[in-house]
């Protein structure tokens, strides 16, 4: 007698993971003196944690200072130093008690997800999207409900298009700078769909992990426009401590304590150790901003060479590390495309459908925070390659 699976168990997958083994795969069969491949397919910094976190996690180690279980919103300290962060990077600073240290952004979803809507509720996002943020809502019986953009709106949301919904969704996710376009909501859009939000009672939720990683235009937290926004941040982009699993929320104070206690029952606690080494990089933009400066000359670079290796419609790169091209004047299955620039140029990207479902197969998303040297070489080989 079979036994039963749960709705949940259905989640597609997150294709960059597969994508990820295909490289990995391809790595490990080639010969010593063959080109090494070249990964542009996820969106983890080369960089490394800076040099000040690991050292501050060893001297913590090596003290012999116990890891254990912390408070489940994170170490005062470290929820001090966010504070702070918030203050001198947006001008406003939320009270510590509504600060939340989490397992990594991805541990900070399903959290402000089951603290804020109910299944059946239907919150809305704009194409293309991070993919587990349509997983995880899924999962949790919550409706996903996709506003359709375009390059004419640089892949974001708009007013004009939240207007259109009918129904109201009960909540809308919007992320800036985005992933997989790389585009952000500029102050003044972040600003009115905040007020769009607050005035028809929808619960924004603010993805702000690739905040610091911005080249031509100003950031903007929705916290300081709203309220009743929930965001979320990462030390995994800016500060390079993917691995690391370490993540915070600012939130509304009517989910502090839904939160606090779904974090409980759920993650227990973020890593100590983790939580150590991040307040520790909050002492290390010197090196960090060196990051940004070669992501900046890597984006520069792919900008100049692409449209002369064929791909000829790009995303503005306005911040995070990431290019959208649109592929359709080449392609029709951008799976079947990122297969065959990973066999014969040897470079993995991740194809669209990831992040779009409907018209993502005329898209792919090249990641560009690797070693600046591979980026060029990058370019050089796409040229080449047809």
């Amino acid at each position: 007698m079979a036994l039963k699976i749960g709705r949940a168990a259905a989640a597609p997958p997150f294709m960059v993971m597969d994508v990820i083994a295909a490289a990995n795969a391809r790595q490990a069969g080639l010969a010593a003196h063959e080109p090494h491949v070249i990964r542009m397919e996820v969106g983890q910094p080369g960089t490394g944690a800076p040099a000040g976190a690991v050292a501050a996690a060893m001297a913590a180690l090596q003290a012999g200072e116990p890891m254990g279980y912390t408070e489940a919103f994170g170490q005062r300290g470290l929820r001090e130093r966010i504070a702070a962060h918030c203050r001198d990077w947006y001008g406003t600073a939320p009270p510590v008690e509504r600060i939340a240290v989490t397992v990594g952004a991805s541990g900070a979803f399903p959290l402000a997800f089951l603290a804020a809507f109910d299944p059946g509720d239907r919150v809305a996002m704009a194409a293309p999207f991070y993919p587990p943020y349509l997983n995880i809502l899924t999962a949790l019986g919550i409706e996903p409900v996709v506003i359709e953009t375009s390059a004419e709106t640089r892949f974001q949301p708009t007013v004009a298009l939240l207007d259109a919904l009918d129904p109201r969704p009960d909540g809308l996710i919007v992320a800036s700078p985005c992933n997989p376009a790389g585009t952000m909501l500029h102050v003044d859009e972040l600003r009115d769909i905040a007020s769009w939000c607050d005035a028809s009672g929808v619960r924004l939720i603010s993805d702000e992990i690739y905040h610091g990683l911005n080249y031509d235009s100003p950031i903007a937290t929705a916290a300081a426009f709203s309220p009743c926004a929930v965001v979320i941040n990462s030390f995994s982009k800016y500060f390079s401590m993917t691995g690391w699993r370490i993540g915070w929320m600012v939130l509304p104070e009517d989910l502090v304590r839904p939160v606090e206690c779904l974090a409980q029952n759920l993650f227990i606690s973020a890593p100590h150790i983790s939580q150590i080494a991040a307040e520790a990089a909050f002492d290390c933009h010197p090196e960090l901003q060196a990051n940004v400066a070669r992501y900046r000359r890597s984006r520069d670079h792919l900008l100049e060479h692409l449209p002369r290796a064929g791909f000829t419609r790009l995303s503005p790169a306005e911040g995070a590390f990431y290019l959208y091209a649109d592929i359709a004047e080449r392609a029709n299955d951008s799976v079947a495309f990122c297969a065959r620039m990973l066999a014969e140029a040897g470079i993995a990207a991740t194809p669209g459908v990831d992040f779009d479902r409907t018209r993502g197969n005329r898209f792919l998303r090249f990641s560009y925070c690797g070693p600046e040297a591979d980026m060029r070489d990058a370019a050089t080989r796409l040229l080449h390659w047809r």
